[in-house]
């Protein structure tokens, strides 16, 4: 009987033969997924609408832009919230952190497990004097270590929904937004690895007054340059940082020296004129998601069953704890999409298995192999074989 996996993988892996997901073993999903045949069609198409449009393609491309949002809207059951499209997370992080006056509240609450786009940009700001507290990102502690750093001096708390290196999923965010909202402190979740893996219902966790970032590279599928600012619809911040897509209404009024406007709507903290190629080719992601019912149910049922049977042919492995072991061991439940494995080698097995044409990735000590939906029960053997042979003929 066909596996639970296989009868999704089988189904929608025709649909990525440019990528040729059936042959390869790509386990970089939690990093950069293959994208459907049908982006190729956004690709084209975006041409043709600037050749035959020119400078009116933008009215199709704020189009395009506008149905990701209402992708993002149905994932986080999140109808009134306001998304604010950027080409990277980083742009749209600066943007948030300069609405603060950080020389009245030099303090930001975040963690040990920060991606580097947050890390970076906060170590180099402590650099320059700005309090950056850092709490261990273990979810037994996190509530009581960020409620014990409140005090009058906070601007921000910004944290991740799953952390990139462990994978391990933050179950707190309600607990701490109202920690958040009780001291009247802006709270900023980076949610980039939780995004169509794990589900996440703003309303439920009652997190309307809260920030989101969200990036298109990794589990949507739609590439690079596709990275939303999620923020509350009665938002009033002011960032410092800011491009004049921020406030077309005003583009057609005399200059004066009044203070700068920002658009109501999505726009707040946008920057300037980008290449929208991009929202096209994901638009037909989103139309392909939707063909294929890849609904976030089904999504996080199919990334559970695949890291489940990672963990177990893992395991059956028992391999030397000395030289590779699971990263964590709680349930996969509190597990995002990918498996995490801890070893002193790691990049010298990245590099090896890439040698044997598996594709991984590894961040210091962690080996990480994140599955996608279009992988099948047989690739997750594979991948397994390939990395015990590699493990097995280390030469330390």
């Amino acid at each position: 009987m066909e596996h639970k996996i296989d009868q999704l993988a089988n189904r929608i892996s025709p649909h990525y033969t440019h990528f040729d997901v059936q042959n390869r073993l790509l386990f970089t999903g939690h990093s950069h997924q293959a994208w459907p045949d049908i982006a190729l069609e956004g690709l084209k198409e975006s041409f043709s609408s600037a050749a035959n449009e020119v400078d009116n393609k933008w009215d199709a491309a704020f189009k395009k832009t506008e149905l990701l949002r209402g992708y993002l809207r149905n994932f986080y059951d999140d109808p009134d919230g306001l998304y604010c499209r950027g080409e990277n997370t980083h742009q749209l992080l600066v943007s948030w952190l300069s609405s603060f006056d950080l020389g009245e509240k030099p303090k930001i609450i975040t963690t040990n497990g920060e991606f580097h786009s947050m890390f970076r940009q906060l170590h180099r700001l402590r650099e320059e004097d700005l309090e950056v507290i850092t709490v261990d990102a273990n979810p037994d502690t996190i509530v009581k270590e960020v409620r014990n750093e409140i005090d009058d001096r906070v601007s921000a708390i910004m944290l991740s929904h799953v952390y990139f290196e462990s994978g391990i999923i933050n179950p707190h965010l309600g607990t701490i937004a109202e920690l958040a909202r009780t001291n009247n402190i802006p709270f900023l979740i980076d949610d980039y690895h939780g995004t169509n893996v794990v589900p996440l219902s703003i309303r439920d966790e009652n997190l309307e007054d809260c920030y989101l970032l969200i990036g298109g590279y990794k589990y949507l599928q739609w590439g690079e340059g596709n990275c939303f600012l999620r923020f509350p619809k009665n938002c009033e911040l002011r960032p410092v940082i800011t491009g004049w897509f921020a406030s077309f209404s005003s583009l057609d009024e005399p200059r004066n020296d009044q203070p700068v406007e920002y658009d109501d709507g999505n726009q707040r903290f946008a920057s300037g004129t980008f290449d929208p190629a991009s929202q096209f080719r994901a638009a037909k992601v989103v139309e392909f998601f939707r063909e294929q019912e890849l609904s976030p149910t089904v999504l996080r049922r199919q990334y559970l069953a695949q890291v489940k049977l990672l963990r177990k042919l893992f395991l059956e492995q028992q391999f030397d704890p000395e030289v590779i072991k699971l990263r964590h061991e709680r349930s996969l439940e509190q597990n995002g999409g990918f498996l995490a494995l801890q070893s002193p080698f790691a990049r010298t097995i990245r590099a090896k298995l890439m040698e044997n044409k598996v594709f991984t990735d590894a961040r210091g000590d962690v080996l990480r192999l994140g599955p996608a939906p279009y992988i099948t029960t047989d690739q997750i053997n594979q991948a397994i074989e390939k990395l015990a042979d590699v493990v097995y003929n280390l030469n330390p």
